[in-house]
Order: C-alpha cells, then sequence, then structure tokens
C-alpha cells in the first residue's frame, strides 16, 4: 500500500543494503507516502524512481497529470478488466526476474500476487507473504474470503506474521510455506531519538490526559471506549481526553461527551507527525484502543513506549505484549462495563501504572529496539535468498 506509513517504515530498513527494490501498488489510485525513498514505483502507466532522500523534498511525483490520469484509467480499467492489474503485476515480473516477491498484506496484496502466479508462465519466484492487523484473525472466519486465505496459504512459500496466535490459525487454514517470523511489527521499532521522547516525562500517576483511538468502522470500537469514558466522568474532572484518528461519528459524540460532562475533550487532527503522537502518549495517564480486530496495535506498543497505561482490546494480539493487570488491561471491545471498570482502576491506583511504566519500557528496550528490528528485516531477506541460491 503505497499511502500507508507501515511501508514506508519497512521499506527504510532496507536502504543501505544496495539491494533493488520495486512496489507494485496493491490498491489503485494511492498516492505515495512522503517517507518512502530509494525504491522504484511501478504505477499503471510508468515506473517512477524515487530518490533515497525523498523524505526531505515535496516533490510527490514528476508530473501531477500522469499520476492523475493514471488514477483515471486505472479505475476504469478496474471495472471493465477486473484481471488486469494482475497481468500487469505479471509482465513486471516476467521483465525484472526479482529474486523474491514480497507481498505486505493479504487481502489487496496477498490475492493479488496469486492471481499473477496464476498467470505466470513460467517459474514464479519465490513468494513471502507477510499478514498485516486482520488478514486472518478476522477475514478467515468470513465465508466470501476463507478460500481465497486458503489458496494464498497454500501457495506462498515463506510466511511472517506479528501475532503467534495467526501463525496457528495460518496453518490450521492450509499454510504450507516456512514460517521465517512471527512477534516482529511490520512498522519497525522505536529509534533512540523516539524513545528520548519519554525520558523527561513526568511519572504515569501524576499526568492528566487519557488517550483514545478514535476508530470507529468494520473493526474499530472507539464509541464503546467513549461511553466508558463517560461512566467514569466522577473521576476525570482535572483530565483532559485526547482522541487521535478520530473519525467524524467519534469527533461528533466526543462533542456530546464534553457537553454532558463538563470534561475537555480534543479532537486532534487525522495529519501529525509520529513524534507528536508520541509526545502525547508520553502526557498521557492511560492509553485506549478498541477493535475487533487488530495484529499488534501500533498505538499499544506506542503507550507502552511512553510509560502510559495500556488498555486494549482482546482481539490485538495484546496478551503476547502484556500481561492483564499488570502491565495493563485487556478487555472486550464491545463491554463498556468492563471498559469502564479498567479506567476505573487505572485512574485509582498510582501504583500499578507506574509500575507498569518500568515494566513496559523494558519490554520495548528488548523487543522494539529499530536497529535490531532492522537487523532481524534483513536477515529474513538473506536468509530467503541464500536459500534460494544453495
Amino acid at each position: 500500500m503505497l499511502d500507508s506509513i507501515h511501508t514506508a517504515k519497512w521499506v527504510a530498513q532496507l536502504h543501505e543494503q544496495d539491494w533493488d527494490v520495486h512496489l507494485f501498488p496493491s490498491k489503485r489510485g494511492q498516492s505515495i507516502h512522503p517517507a518512502i525513498g530509494n525504491v522504484t514505483v511501478h504505477h499503471m502507466l510508468y515506473s517512477e524512481r524515487l530518490s533515497a532522500d525523498r523524505a526531505s523534498s515535496s516533490v510527490d511525483s514528476p508530473s501531477v497529470f500522469a499520476l492523475w490520469f493514471d488514477r483515471f484509467r486505472t479505475h476504469i480499467f478496474d471495472r471493465r478488466f477486473p484481471m488486469h492489474r494482475a497481468r500487469q503485476l505479471t509482465r513486471v515480473i516476467s521483465r525484472l526476474r526479482p529474486d523474491l516477491i514480497h507481498s505486505m498484506e493479504m487481502q489487496a496484496a496477498g490475492y493479488l500476487t496469486l492471481e499473477a502466479k496464476k498467470q505466470s508462465a513460467g517459474l514464479f519466484p519465490p513468494w513471502l507473504l507477510t499478514l498485516w492487523g486482520s488478514d486472518v484473525f478476522l477475514f478467515g472466519r468470513l465465508a466470501d474470503h476463507k478460500e481465497k486465505i486458503r489458496a494464498v496459504l497454500e501457495n506462498c512459500d515463506y510466511f511472517s506474521c506479528e501475532c503467534e496466535r495467526d501463525v496457528e490459525l495460518s496453518r490450521a487454514l492450509g499454510l504450507k510455506g516456512e514460517v521465517v517470523s512471527f512477534g516482529m511489527p511490520v512498522t519497525g521499532g522505536f529509534s533512540p531519538a523516539e524513545l528520548a521522547i519519554s525520558e523527561n516525562a513526568s511519572l504515569t500517576a501524576d499526568r492528566k490526559v487519557i488517550m483514545l483511538k478514535g476508530y470507529q468502522h468494520w473493526a474499530g470500537r472507539a464509541l464503546f471506549g467513549l461511553r466508558a469514558l463517560e461512566r467514569c466522568a466522577d473521576l476525570l474532572f482535572g483530565h483532559e481526553i485526547v482522541i487521535h484518528s478520530a473519525v467524524p461519528d467519534v469527533a461528533l459524540a466526543a462533542g456530546l461527551f464534553s457537553e454532558n460532562t463538563g470534561i475537555p475533550v480534543r479532537v486532534l487532527p487525522q495529519r501529525m507527525s509520529h513524534g507528536e503522537i508520541l509526545a502525547l502518549h508520553a502526557r498521557a495517564r492511560i492509553s485506549i484502543g478498541l477493535s475487533i480486530s487488530d495484529g499488534i496495535s501500533v498505538s499499544m506498543l506506542e503507550a507502552m513506549a511512553m510509560g502510559s497505561f495500556p488498555i486494549q482490546s482482546c482481539t490485538a494480539c495484546a496478551n503476547e505484549w502484556i500481561e492483564h493487570g499488570v502491565s495493563g488491561m485487556i478487555v472486550p471491545p464491545e463491554d463498556p462495563d468492563i471498559i469502564e471498570m479498567a479506567i476505573r482502576t487505572a485512574l485509582s491506583d498510582d501504583e500499578l501504572v507506574n509500575r507498569a511504566a518500568e515494566i513496559n519500557r523494558r519490554v520495548v528496550q528488548e523487543r522494539m529496539d529499530s536497529d535490531r528490528l532492522k537487523q532481524e528485516a534483513i536477515e529474513i531477506y538473506s536468509r530467503i535468498l541464500r536459500t534460494q541460491k544453495s
């Protein structure tokens, strides 16, 4: 996904390896994330080489008209010739003859790569599939997706994912390829500069901000968190609710929440830098993330790194990172009673939140160091390529 910060952060780990990296869009009409560089992007009408220092440049594309026309033509082709993008990918693979194909995410990239493999006349390159978020945990239970997922898992040669949970689910759905990694976040790790944001932060128990992830859609359940917070209003005076990534329905509900309770609520702009979000977690006593499905929740990792007490839904591999009642709270995403109890506990128990901050910072330092995860990413590719040559 060209507009994804996850893609940008993953690709950035490969910049110094002198590898020739190419990106093929898994979805149509996407702009290129400004942090993506040192790659060749294959659009519908043309290929575009992005310089390594592109992140510091204001130029997103060599031609605004060409990109607009590319999106328009792709839209038309997608409607009239649904297989044309798989054929285009097949042609790119045939021309480049890459040493490895890496599909990042299942429902767009994985399905597209499988179709290209079916259309490929010759030998298909080794195929690494990486799951993102809900690829198997949610979609693997849906009738419209189950057989497609099974076909992808039976055809990929190598497999990686964020959660041990997803390894077992994928094997049950027919995974035959080698598992090369699990438990490694697709976003990469935290740099020393990012972790330093929390060094001068106050003790968690002294903080007066409550962070809430504002997703409310097919997976997100922010409104349940807002309802639970409203029921805790008697403990929230002197605090501020800060909502990030809010959809319009949540922003509207936040205004009503503040009107009903008198508790100030700040809805953040959609476009905020990673550093700004981390700085807010570093001011938060509690960070709440609720969804019916996810991989490793990025907002939970950010909270852990910044010393904020995480309250995370039980559908996001949280149990592989925090211990319930010790270093965080793991709650059902749609039960405001239990969410309320977790919030009340975190608001009233200073020792709990301070101790959790110490535990979580150690976990992040051990498991989320950016240099270590960069080397792991490089080793995944290197090991696969060594295997193919032997």
